[in-house]
């Protein structure tokens, strides 16, 4: 009974159910707008590309010219500097300590040439001339001793020997005369010429020293060199620095007027004209128009480095590189932002 009266019942409850579950998928779906509407082309005929915000310095990576320990950071994301603010500095613990050293002996190099403009000291000036006064007196006696032995050398008196030596201490109290002489004279004159100028020499090599190290010591600060905004900070107090960084350090721009970086492909560069308007709409906000104006254009055609994430992009291509003004309307506005572009390329 089960037998006869069940499976077919069984079978015919399948049949309906694969009936229906074919009905059902034949069923067209509803459809549905997409969560972000595209960009709408606001020109007939158009030339399109990616762009991307700038800085009008462009991005300026920041780092430092030596290797070293950082010791503090002024800077935060946000802020505005000037020309020459302090953006970070590496540990100087060991310049500052070589820069003391450097300075005393500056100090030492200007003492020695103080010391030789000043000659002579009065005290030297009396020495010599008592060495002088000394040999004179030790002349006259030398002087009479040979004077006597010449008169008594007929009569025998003294040995030709002792004539000999007496003429000899003779000449040589002559010698030391003019010795004594030379010196008093060259220590009247004072220090050599050529002894001033080595003396001044080494002050300036020392004073020079002093100067290097005081470089050494402001290159250990890093400051901006043009005002504009910090854009990232990629070093904290106490990391190890290369010269040059791995990253840059610190990102720096002038955002008082923005950029847009547009690609164009080499293909659509023919259809390109300066002149022509421009307008572009930021991702997420396809219904909002912003006008761009010609600035200038890079012609050196690069391979393509900004990528949208587009499926249908293509990235074994050239691109052209221009530069347009954002005309700064709704936002807000981020440099780093892509935008898609248009360009009028109508053709008279």
């Amino acid at each position: 009974m089960l037998t006869r009266i069940g499976l077919p019942l069984f079978a015919l409850g399948l049949l309906i159910f694969a009936v229906v579950h074919v009905a059902e998928s034949r069923r067209d779906m509803p459809s549905l707008p997409p969560p972000i509407q595209p960009a709408r082309n606001p020109f007939p005929n158009t030339l399109a590309g990616a762009g991307m915000i700038e800085p009008e310095t462009e991005n300026i990576a920041i780092g430092s010219s030596l290797p070293g320990v950082v010791a503090e950071v002024f800077v935060v994301v946000g802020q505005r500097v000037q020309p020459g603010a302090p953006l970070f500095r590496l540990d100087n613990r060991q310049l500052t300590a070589e820069r003391e050293v450097r300075q005393a002996l500056a100090r030492s190099a200007i003492a020695e040439l103080e010391r030789i403009m000043n000659e002579p000291r009065p005290e030297k000036l009396r020495i010599v001339r008592a060495q002088l006064e000394e040999s004179q007196a030790r002349l006259a006696d030398a002087r009479e001793r040979w004077n006597r032995t010449k008169q008594l050398s007929e009569q025998r008196v003294y040995s030709e020997e002792e004539v000999v030596t007496r003429e000899q201490n003779f000449h040589a109290a002559v010698s030391q005369v003019e010795k004594a002489q030379a010196e008093v004279a060259m220590t009247e004159k004072g220090a050599w010429e050529f002894d001033k100028a080595l003396a001044r020499a080494a002050v300036e090599e020392a004073e020079a020293m002093v100067r290097q190290t005081d470089t050494e010591l402001d290159r250990l600060t890093v400051r901006a060199l043009v005002a504009g905004e910090v854009l990232q900070v990629n070093v904290r107090p106490g990391e190890f620095v290369g010269a040059p960084a791995s990253q840059p350090l610190v990102v720096l721009g002038s955002t008082t007027n923005l950029y847009v970086r547009v690609d164009i492909d080499e293909y659509d560069i023919p259809r390109f004209q300066q002149a022509a308007p421009a307008r572009a709409t930021l991702k997420g906000q396809p219904g909002q128009e912003h006008s761009l104006r010609f600035v200038r254009i890079e012609p050196f055609v690069i391979p393509k480095k900004s990528l949208t994430g587009q499926n249908t992009e293509r990235v074994d291509t050239r691109v052209l590189q221009v530069i347009y003004l954002l005309e700064v309307e709704g936002g807000p506005f981020f440099v780093g932002q892509q935008l898609d572009v248009f360009i009028d390329a109508q053709t008279d």
